[in-house]
Parts: structure tokens; sequence; C-alpha cells
């Protein structure tokens, strides 16, 4: 059940039956001359309903998806036009009153589900806080961390965020500026020395914002991620769906 598309008697009819809900977190950045600025927000709904749709035929009941919070941690994408970004502070603060909100009509148990790796330490954190300090529980989930082999092609606008938006929003992509992706990207994340990367901002080490070949993405590729994220998605919400989740006492 999508909490924007119904009335709140239709969820108030639900909050009985589960205390699960998928929160979807992207991210309005840059992503090179071909994808949209949304295109985290959209991968991360994208399997956030997916795997709702799928956990909920497999268990006869509804799971809570909330709106998707749209604005993450990416300033290091700000000197590409149309980039948004706020705090680390900022955004956990609002991802947590956001579970607040949830927990506050039943839905406690949380999936954080997220498509944006600027977003990955601060959700970690404050799921942990969450977890801690107030009336629910939350996990993180980031989709391209759970599409096995695939995993290691991970970019920027590179190949499966490209192949996820084939599939799942095909009229997203610029079709005609893939070439151009390619010709002003980079092969790889960051300028590394000794283990470090001496880069902060994405323009330090790719002209167009693109890390990574977004012709290596096509919509089969999409299908087969997204199925893959789906799965690992629905073996979490399960293993929420079936935890202890009261906090240890002081030992």
């Amino acid at each position: 059940m999508h909490l924007a598309e119904a009335t709140w008697t239709e969820v108030d009819d639900v909050s009985d039956d589960t205390d699960l809900a998928v929160l979807p977190v992207g991210s309005t950045e840059q992503h090179g001359p071909h994808a949209p600025l949304g295109t985290d927000t959209l991968n991360a709904e994208a399997v956030a309903d997916a795997a709702a749709a799928a956990y909920s035929e497999e268990h006869d009941h509804d799971v809570v998806v909330a709106p998707a919070i749209p604005v993450g941690v990416a300033e290091e994408h700000r000197q590409f036009t149309g980039t948004l970004w706020v705090t680390e502070d900022t955004f956990r603060d609002y991802v947590r009153e956001t579970v607040a909100a949830l927990s506050s009509h039943g839905f406690d148990r949380v999936v954080l589900v997220n498509g944006h790796g600027g977003n990955v330490a601060a959700l970690r954190e404050v799921a942990g806080t969450i977890t801690r300090r107030d009336d629910a529980y939350a996990v993180s989930f980031t989709w391209f961390e759970a599409v096995g082999k695939h995993a290691s092609d991970m970019g920027h606008g590179g190949p499966l965020e490209t192949a996820l938006l084939r599939h799942a929003n095909p009229e997203t992509v610029r079709e005609d500026r893939v070439d151009e992706a390619r010709e002003g990207g980079s092969d790889r994340w960051g300028d590394w020395v000794s283990g470090v990367n001496l880069a902060h901002d994405s323009a330090e080490f790719s002209e167009n914002g693109v890390v990574g070949d977004p012709a290596g993405g096509d919509a089969d590729r999409g299908e087969e991620l997204l199925a893959l994220a789906t799965e690992a998605l629905v073996a979490l919400l399960d293993g929420v769906a079936e935890r202890d989740v009261s906090r240890p006492e002081h030992r």
C-alpha cells in the first residue's frame, strides 16, 4: 500500500494487520548527461515497490510504502547544475522523524531502501539511533549492494544505474546522449593514493559526472538487477518481520 495514493481510512484498515513499512531514500543529483537528477530516487522506488508487492503476495498482507525522500547527502556533486543536498545532520533528523511518524501509526518495523551511495553511512547510523532510542526498529538496505556479482560494476550514472532505469523507467534515459556520457566519464570513482581518496568532489575526476560505462547496462540487465534486489529485500523483510526487536538488558 502506497501512503501517497491511499486515503487515511484505507491505511487505517490495514494498520492492525501489518507493522512493516519501507521508506525509499534517494537523491537529487547529477547522473551525467544521459540520466535524470532523480535517478537514485527512481531506482530506490522501483526496488521498494517490487519488493513490497512480492512480499504482500507471498504473505497475503500489505507492506506500507512511504513516499520517497528525494534529497540526500550529495554535496560531492555540487558543481553540477541542479544537484541538491542537505547536511548529514539534517538528513538523519528527517529520516528519523519520518520513521517516528510511521511508528506512531503502528508501522514500527521500517526498512530504509536506499539508492544513493552518499546516504549509506548516515542511514546506517540513524537506523541504529532509531532502534536504540525510539519506539521503532529500522535497518537500511542499499539496492546496489544486494545484486551479487553485479555490485562490483557500480559507478555513477554507469552500467547498473542506467540498466535499472532502462528497465523500470526507460523514458527517463536520454539515449542520444549515452555516447557523450561515455566519452566524458571516468573509469573509477576518485583519485587514490595509499588507499586514500584524495578527491572530495566528483568534478575532480569526472568531466561530466559519470563513472563507468552506461552502455554496459541494458534493459535485460536492469530486469536481472531488479529481480536480485527484490529477492534480497523480500528476504530482509521476512527477517525484520520475524525478529525479536526488544532491546537486550544491560549486562
